[in-house]
């Protein structure tokens, strides 16, 4: 046939083969075809504030970003960026040198797994984990070494094995990708969690990568503690976070790098060549975004709270053993006491059934059985639609 080779070689490299279509694409036509509520995919349905949509809209008016921005991203986001590093945390960074802007979080793991991996160097992650990091992994040559959070029914909450984490380590690990508040648990490492990743890092010289995009949404007596303020971290750090959780914009994709000159050299020696730049006029917007006052992140965090709480309660009433999250805007629940175990199944007949989407958890799992029983559901829905989700879960 003309067109065709005469060679029967796949067409996808073999790093990428086990990576399909998403589960996300395929929740998310459920939802479409079947008309349910889609609490699968991790995005609001309502925008973020009038304020910062202005801000875009003046950008694009003034003409500011309409063409390429600067490669580092522009200097008011990046100033912002570090002010808000600094007052959060304590942390100082150089806008000019240490801070990269990148196409949301995602392109920023991408470009820094690109950069500082060799073929054959091991990643530690922590399971379940985002699945974009399996993918990014692969796309470096890299080998993942999954570190499994297991469920503690009695505290209600995933917890990390620092032993495991420990023993996971050879001497062909290069680099930990640590990702807390942790989608998919909502487990917030403890400082003392923290500390000691920290103290293995430094003793056997790794590199680490943090996805911290969910650092305004956590809950309860949890702490969102960056890994870079610890003892020999800052140096070997790279952290990453976005606007799109915390303000409600996920469409904008601007996320941003922060980390020793180095470190932001070499990611951005990646980046140049995947987006090379993007968002211009909402990086100005972002810019604005990260100076609201304070009254803006506890009202959004007081409102997701509000949303956790009626979510959690409506999933225990309808019998899901659920794991009450301490940060993320997901809760991890157990199928089991439902009569059910395989997560897949139970969420592509959940649509039919009950007129809900979520994810099957085993989906972020490299040991899949592990994850099997668990179903993840978002709650950064509106009140309405969260309250008609309970509603129609809870029938018989």
């Amino acid at each position: 046939m003309a067109g065709m080779t005469s060679s029967a070689r796949p067409l996808l490299n073999r790093r990428l083969a086990e990576f399909g279509t998403t589960i996300f694409a395929e929740m998310s036509a459920l939802a479409l075809s079947t008309g349910a509520i889609n609490l699968g995919q991790g995005f609001p349905d309502t925008d973020g504030p009038e304020e910062i949509r202005e801000a875009a809209v003046r950008a694009l008016r003034d003409g500011r970003g309409n063409q390429y921005p600067p490669g580092p991203g522009v200097p008011e986001l990046r100033t912002a960026v570090t002010a808000h590093q600094q007052r959060r945390y304590g942390l100082s960074y150089d806008p000019d040198t240490e801070v990269l802007v990148t196409a949301g979080a995602t392109e920023a793991i991408a470009a820094a797994l690109l950069a500082l991996l060799e073929p054959g160097d091991e990643v530690i992650a922590f399971e379940p984990y985002y699945d974009s990091y399996a993918a990014c992994i692969a796309m470096a040559g890299g080998r993942r070494v999954p570190v499994t959070l297991r469920a503690h029914e009695d505290e209600g909450r995933f917890r990390l094995d620092l032993d495991e984490l420990r023993d996971a380590v050879t001497d062909r690990t290069r680099l930990l990708l640590i990702n807390t508040p942790h989608n998919p648990t909502g487990t917030v490492l403890t400082r003392a969690e923290l500390a000691a990743i920290a103290e293995l890092a430094v003793e056997r010289d790794l590199l680490v990568v943090t996805d911290e995009v969910y650092e305004h949404l956590v809950f309860d007596d949890a702490e969102h503690v960056p890994l870079a303020t610890f003892p020999g971290m800052r140096e070997r750090t790279v952290t990453i976070s976005s606007s799109g959780k915390t303000f409600s914009f996920t469409g904008w994709k601007v996320g941003w790098v922060t980390g020793a000159p180095e470190l932001v050299t070499a990611v951005r020696s990646a980046k140049q060549y995947l987006t090379y730049v993007s968002a211009g006029p909402f990086q100005y917007a972002v810019a604005e975004a990260l100076s609201l006052p304070e009254s803006y992140f506890t009202g959004f965090h007081a409102d997701m709270l509000t949303k956790r709480d009626l979510l959690a309660a409506g999933l225990a009433e309808a019998g899901f053993r659920v794991y009450r999250p301490s940060g993320t805007y997901f809760i991890t629940t157990d199928i089991r006491p439902l009569g059910e175990s395989d997560g897949f199944a139970f969420c592509r007949g959940l649509p039919e059934r009950a007129g809900v989407v979520a994810i099957p958890n085993a989906v972020f799992y490299d040991h899949r059985e592990e994850g099997a029983p668990f179903v993840r559901f978002a709650f950064c829905k509106r009140t309405g639609v969260l309250e008609e989700a309970v509603k129609r879960l809870s029938r018989p």
